[in-house]
């Protein structure tokens, strides 16, 4: 089996810190799909704080025999994004795609070509994007073993001939347990550790240090399943930051989450966050 992407490494612990919060927006998505197997899904939401309004519509389809799978996405920033790709069919577990970007209302054009490999063990992908300036050329790669993982992420700008991105992990995953430590340019020390105790309760540690600052992040953060229909979540870190969230679906294809995010410092000066987010899925 291969082992995660770079990317994917710790995403359970971070999972448990992201998911079911929305606080500080009012949020709507809604998925649909033809029975084509075209996917539409809209999406929209509110800031709290600037009143600003943000949506996109994104589209994917698949050709399953084939292996092709086209998105295209715009968003109310008049980005207009679409990904070509192609899986397992030059060879088992090559992934090539191609991403553009176009802005009409600047002409500002952008694209990348991305390459991903995966086997037994081993999981690599590289990405370069189309600047005539210089290309920056992203790579990672990622070594598994007997649930040991250890994996490095490199970035290199051809215009200024220079090492960008250096960051190196080394993590271990065994069933329930997961343990992830990494370096970020030399300079960002971090590490997390997630424990599914049981179908219900899930637990994660969060802790991060950054050469040159006193400052260290800390935070716990647990999810718990009142039944197969609602979840609740709770966190809290080090600078007194407690947030709880709700998730709950009120029938199949509806589900509400509400969240709220406290300054347990300043707690009477008020300020805290608040967050609705409604999906929809048919």
């Amino acid at each position: 089996m291969a082992p995660p992407s770079y990317s994917d490494l710790g995403k359970a612990a971070r999972d448990i810190f992201s998911k079911g919060y929305n606080y500080g927006f009012y949020k709507l998505e809604c998925k649909t799909k033809t029975d084509s197997g075209v996917k539409f899904t809209t999406s929209g939401s509110s800031s709290s704080e600037t009143g600003k309004i943000t949506g996109n519509l994104e589209t994917e389809y698949k050709w399953s025999d084939y292996g092709i799978t086209v998105k295209e996405k715009w968003s109310t920033d008049n980005v207009l994004a679409t990904e070509l790709s192609i899986e397992d069919q030059i060879a088992e577990g090559l992934k090539l795609a191609f991403d553009a970007k176009f802005t009409p209302q600047t002409g500002k054009k952008n694209g990348k070509v991305k390459v991903g490999y995966k086997m037994d063990y081993v999981n690599t992908n590289c990405d370069v994007d189309f600047d005539f300036a210089g290309p920056t050329v992203n790579g990672a790669a990622v070594l598994g073993y007997n649930g040991w993982l250890a994996g490095c992420e490199m970035a290199f700008d051809t215009s200024k001939s220079k090492l960008t991105k250096s960051n190196f992990a080394v993590g271990y995953a065994a069933g329930d347990l997961t343990l992830h430590t990494y370096v970020n340019d030399g300079s960002e020390f971090g590490g997390s550790f997630h424990h599914k105790c049981n179908s219900d309760i899930e637990n994660s540690v969060n802790l991060s240090w950054t050469a040159g600052s006193n400052a260290t992040i800390f935070a716990v953060g647990s999810k718990y399943k009142l039944g197969k229909d609602a979840s609740i979540n709770a966190k809290v870190n080090n600078s007194g930051q407690v947030g709880l969230g709700y998730t709950q679906e009120v029938r199949d294809g509806v589900k509400m989450t509400l969240s709220t995010l406290l300054d347990g410092k300043n707690f009477n000066a008020g300020g805290h966050k608040v967050g609705v987010g409604l999906e929809f899925e048919a």
